[in-house]
């Protein structure tokens, strides 16, 4: 039987992969075929702002049971979405040679390279990108012998990562300079971080996702070494070796949430946009897993953390329906999930009834809300006198706990109505050269939605001999 499989192309801000496969055989599970043929696809043109590439090849050998994994050797080109917008292309395609496990297994490792057309629009494709994958993979980013790959810049020079929120405020508010030491606790794709070294500064960056670092790295490795890196939950910094050493910053950036390439990553398992297994970790330190919880954890556990983590109205029914429906069989996916929960809350207007559901479960497999609060106490010591503290928050939760912190932390005295008089705040530490949240600005919203929850604060430690006012 010979068949032609095509998925959808969609305007706007989403384009999906064009990938036409033409395949020989029959399908079983995701893509199954006995015999396989090469084929190149060919487009007409690109609608929209995003260029697509005009050539794919893919040998599909051996059959597929489950996700990826096969019993004989298979060959084939993976290209992961293509976003318009903002949200420029993640320009990793993988070829890989044998079979899958859990997220990446391969036993033998080749380097290709992308060709593609010029592009049109705001999206960027990179020119060529080379991916060197060793070993398996079992579980997140764990194998038997070490795994290699880098991550390219286009030919503008902007990033094919991330695109960082609040830049023009962040640059003003952290007022990086030659000669200061910014630490930049969660450094993602790099954009505040190069915004802080074109000004002259010195930057060390952190994150949790290797990545993420690597990314970064080839991103700003023409900065030399006025740039390193740290991997690690920027709640620890104080166990890198310079602040170790007893070196103070000029300013630590707290960027919270997730990274575009993140949510964009099916196999990450942050998003149900794809499907993708039920990870949800931002880095491999972290052992616990969005399966364990939603096929572990009891009902009334899974029901606290989303009422509180995601403030979800429905948590009583929908933890119920998590429950009732692993008792059948686990959970082994996002949309598997996903189509769990909107069937026991129905569906109404346009945000999808899970979305609550998987932050909250993302905030408890990565301790989001605690790494917070233990960031902002360790501030205190990690930054010098007169050194800033910038947090950008984008959900109610972690921006209370930020202005709670920043509130509590610059009151030189404390009053209650039952005292004769006020008294010395022994926590004041900080003054807030700018009281409310900073708000992106319309132009940046059109540009880039996912800003539009943004919220930038600002501290800025105090001199300890400081007289109260």
């Amino acid at each position: 039987m010979i068949s032609q499989a095509e998925r959808k192309e969609f305007l706007g801000t989403v384009l999906l992969s064009p990938l036409t496969p033409r395949v020989r055989a029959g399908f079983h599970g995701w893509f199954t075929a006995r015999a396989a043929e090469s084929f190149s696809k060919h487009q007409d043109g690109t609608k929209g702002t995003a260029a697509r590439p005009v050539h794919h090849d893919t040998v599909v050998r051996s059959g597929f049971h489950g996700w990826f994994a096969e019993r004989r050797p298979v060959t084939f080109q993976a290209e992961r979405r293509e976003f318009l917008g903002t949200v420029l292309l993640s320009p990793i395609n993988p070829r890989v040679r044998a079979g899958f496990h859990g997220w990446f297994t391969a036993r033998a490792a080749e380097l290709f390279s992308k060709r593609s057309e010029g592009t049109k629009g705001t999206a960027v494709l990179p020119k060529r990108h080379d991916t060197v994958v060793r070993p398996g993979f079992h579980g997140w980013f764990a194998g038997r012998r070490p795994v290699t790959f880098m991550c390219d810049v286009s030919d503008s020079g902007r990033p094919g990562y991330h695109v960082s929120v609040l830049p023009e405020e962040t640059r003003e508010w952290m007022a990086a300079g030659s000669g200061k030491f910014i630490i930049d606790g969660t450094l993602g794709g790099g954009g505040h971080s190069e915004m802080f070294l074109e000004a002259g500064a010195r930057v060390l960056g952190i994150d949790r996702d290797p990545e993420a670092l690597a990314h970064a790295q080839a991103r700003l490795s023409k900065y030399g070494e006025r740039f390193s890196t740290w991997q690690g939950n920027f709640s620890d910094f104080r166990d890198n070796p310079e602040v170790q050493g007893g070196e103070r910053a000029d300013g630590l950036l707290l960027d919270l949430g997730v990274s575009s390439r993140q949510l964009d990553a099916p196999e990450r398992g942050f998003s149900f946009r794809g499907d993708g297994p039920l990870d949800m970790r931002m880095g491999p330190a972290t052992e616990l897993t969005a399966a364990t919880v939603v096929n572990e954890w009891s009902e009334e556990e899974i029901r606290k953390i989303l009422r509180e983590y995601g403030e979800e109205p429905q948590a009583r029914r929908i933890a119920a329906a998590i429950v009732r429906r692993r008792n059948e069989q686990p959970f082994q996916s996002t949309l598997d999930l996903a189509d769990c929960i909107e069937k026991a809350v129905g569906r109404k207007g346009r945000t999808h009834p899970a979305t609550r559901s998987f932050q909250a479960i993302r905030i408890a497999v990565n301790d989001e809300l605690g790494s917070l609060q233990r960031a902002l106490e360790h501030s205190v010591d990690l930054l010098k006198p007169g050194g800033r503290l910038l947090v950008i928050t984008f959900h109610s939760l972690e921006d209370r706990m930020v202005k709670q912190f920043m509130q509590d932390r610059s009151r030189p005295w404390l009053d209650r109505p039952e005292w004769p008089e006020p008294r010395p705040n022994p926590r004041w530490a900080f003054r807030l050269p700018q009281r409310k949240a900073i708000a992106p600005s319309d132009e940046e919203i059109r540009i880039n939605p996912r800003a539009r929850s943004a919220k930038l604060r600002v501290a800025e430690l105090l001199d300890p001999t400081t007289p109260r006012p």
